[in-house]
């Protein structure tokens, strides 16, 4: 699959003069993924230098791929004039008559908006579409695949940090948690934004490590209500500010600007939302089929139950030669073909689904008992690549020196112990992270020569693995969830993320396993790789051999009633939204939100801990502030709240950067 973004319009003419005039209009501009290239260029936006020296902007922009007429829809256009398409329109319907024959019959009934397949997709989600999940999706069928939501600000504050003569890039910083590699193709950035400078300047930061950018109207959490962005901004009061951050970053770059909505009030409010987005530029609209996140439509947070997808068909027919993806009530495969044929949809995008089984797209390559032999083509990262980014020779004898310096500390550590002795705790933790560096030293040990004058884009690119499978063996890994996530865990030794994201999708991959062998609370309490793989050798252990696992009545109680403590919180936290809401309309204020925004912030383990050292009065001041929708005493008092469930106040758990909130598991 070519990781090209669009297709270039080049003028020809059968004179030379005219041929030599327009010469610097036709040469080819690749774009290639550079790890070593600074992002300096990108920040800088679109202009470059001729021949003479004079600023000239880029001739680039992006149409249908293979549709009939070009004409029929609108082109990506960067700046230029109707006459570069036509002209060029005549080349692409002789191509799409040469290539229609070859198309595979999942796209037979499908135009072909952009050079990259989009038909079957891993939605956008907060802390869980990260680089090591999105290869495991990829392997097993997905065909396109969305980052977690980026803060556009954030990220371009945070790239601003980055020193011009650095290795680093926006690639391999761990900027706003962002990896990639060249494999990790075709992506989308998804960034939120409520400023439109915010939103180009990041779009152009990403423009070579992606394929698209998408921008985020459908979250419908509580950080997205206080900072005023995702689903927040599709009020009728914000959708001149929308239409600008479309239109800024269609400008800014030369690759397609998506939009993920959620519903309004009414159709015909979503369907007019869509035609004006498509008319600012965007490129692509995926519509999750709940409604927006409004706190005054049927009560606070009214977005949950099944999602409404005939309105996303009617969307669709109102709008037939433009991409509309559909989002939501996904659950297995079958799922994915009813909702495309229902809706008519150009793809199918899931969150929910996709997070309980990676492999959810899997049956799209054959029934894996009647076609087991068929063989699938399968794209292994490189192994020049590693920790989301690409390692040049240097580079990677340093690492191994580090490596092994710590792993003859280890050896030393296990000598001490071996011979009776003891041991710090330093040396302790270097201890449990043997298996991790064992790991990183297999990973670093395997690594070739790389030409050092050739880009390390270039290097991962030509080296990269790429072999066929059998389904059948495909399948045999995808109907093993232990399997499963182990080849997950496998993928985040190389790719680092947070080991809250990792505990996660472990829990929600093996759910019903953990659960049944009540190991879901040990599973979400790990704070290690290490400590992940112990769980699920359990698992096996008590899977091959039942008899080894032994039920214990007195701590499934104990879970059930924590679940049963959690659920009413959630609704206590939407009875006191909707007194709040209640207390602003008594009072007249044109901002019925007022109150919910003040004393949102849940308090840290960290935060709880400083406010005991301080005296009563100097603690409530501080609460007061910064957390009065929640108790004080539950926090802070050493018998609790002595109201219990029966307090107005909210009871949230202390905030652990090591667990995930329910709430905030996936984006909108």
């Amino acid at each position: 699959m070519s990781p090209s973004i669009g297709v270039e319009h080049t003028h020809s003419s059968k004179k030379g003069k005219k041929k030599k005039k327009h010469k610097h209009k036709s040469e080819k501009r690749e774009r290639t993924y550079s790890c070593d290239q600074s992002d300096s260029d990108v920040i800088s936006g679109f202009q470059q230098k001729d021949k003479k020296g004079k600023k000239t902007k880029k001739r680039k922009r992006y149409c249908e791929v293979d549709a009939a007429d070009v004409k029929a829809t609108k082109p990506y256009a960067v700046d230029g004039d109707a006459d570069d398409i036509s002209s060029s329109s005549k080349k692409k319907k002789k191509e799409h008559k040469k290539s229609k024959s070859t198309e595979t019959s999942d796209n037979q009934n499908t135009k072909k908006y952009f050079p990259f397949e989009y038909e079957h997709i891993l939605a956008p989600m907060v802390g869980a579409s990260e680089l090591a999940f999105r290869l495991l999706c990829r392997k097993y069928g997905a065909t396109l695949a969305y980052t977690p939501m980026m803060s556009a600000s954030q990220f371009v504050e945070e790239a601003s940090a980055l020193k011009p003569t650095s290795h680093q890039t926006v690639a391999n910083s761990d900027i706003c948690e962002f990896q990639t590699i060249p494999e990790d193709r075709p992506l989308v950035c998804h960034f939120s934004a409520n400023k439109p400078e915010h939103f180009a300047q990041a779009a152009k930061l990403v423009e070579k490590y992606c394929d698209a950018i998408d921008l985020n109207l459908g979250c419908p959490q509580r950080t997205a209500f206080v900072g005023h962005f995702g689903s927040y901004l599709l009020g009728d009061e914000d959708r001149k500010l929308v239409l600008d951050i479309i239109r800024a970053g269609a400008k800014a770059v030369a690759i397609p600007i998506f939009v993920k909505i959620r519903l309004l009030d009414t159709i015909e409010e979503t369907i007019k939302l869509c035609h004006q987005l498509r008319d600012a530029g965007a490129s692509l609209i995926a519509i999750h089929a709940r409604y927006r996140a409004t706190w005054e439509r049927t009560g606070p947070g009214a977005r949950d139950g099944p999602a409404l997808l005939d309105q996303v068909a009617q969307i669709k027919q109102t709008m037939p030669d433009f991409p509309i993806i559909a989002n939501g009530n996904v659950i297995t495969y079958d799922d994915v073909v009813s909702n495309r044929e229902n809706t008519t949809a150009d793809g199918i995008m899931s969150a929910e689904g996709i997070l309980n089984n990676p492999a959810l797209y899997l049956p799209r390559f054959g029934d894996a008992n009647k076609d087991k032999d068929v063989d699938v083509a399968v794209q292994i990262p490189s192994p020049l690549t590693s920790n989301g980014r690409c390692i040049s020779n240097g580079e990677n004898d340093k690492l191994l020196r580090k490596l092994n310096k710590k792993l003859r500390k280890i050896e030393s550590a296990e000598k001490k112990l071996s011979g009776g002795g003891s041991i710090d705790e330093e040396q302790q933790k270097l201890l449990d992270l043997k298996p991790d560096i064992l790991a990183e030293i297999q990973a670093a040990g395997g690594l070739g020569s790389v030409n050092t004058k050739e880009s390390n884009s270039d290097a991962a690119a030509t080296r990269a693995n790429s072999t066929t499978v059998k389904l059948g063996e495909l399948a045999k890994t995808a109907n093993d969830k232990i399997a499963l996530a182990r080849e997950y865990l496998s993928l985040v030794r190389r790719y680092p993320m947070k080991i809250r994201s990792v505990v996660f999708h472990t829990r929600r991959m093996c759910k019903d396993i953990l659960e049944k062998h009540q190991l879901l609370e040990q599973c979400i309490a790990c704070t290690s790789i290490s400590e992940v793989e112990e769980v699920l050798r359990k698992c096996d252990e008590y899977i091959k051999h039942p008899e080894s696992f032994l039920y214990d009545r007195e701590k499934a109680k104990k879970e059930k009633d924590a679940l049963d403590r959690k659920r009413q919180e959630e609704g206590k936290r939407k009875a006191y939204e909707a007194r709040m809401i209640r207390k602003a309309k008594r009072e007249g204020l044109a901002d019925r939100e007022h109150y919910l925004r003040i004393g949102a912030e849940v308090p840290t383990k960290a935060i709880i801990a400083k406010l005991k050292l301080l005296s009563k009065n100097e603690a409530l001041d501080i609460w007061k502030t910064n957390h009065s929708q929640h108790c004080i005493s539950y926090h802070l008092d050493a018998g609790g709240c002595k109201r219990d469930r029966a307090c107005a106040f909210l009871h949230s758990e202390p905030k652990d950067e090591n667990r995930f909130d329910e709430l905030d598991e996936v984006a909108g």
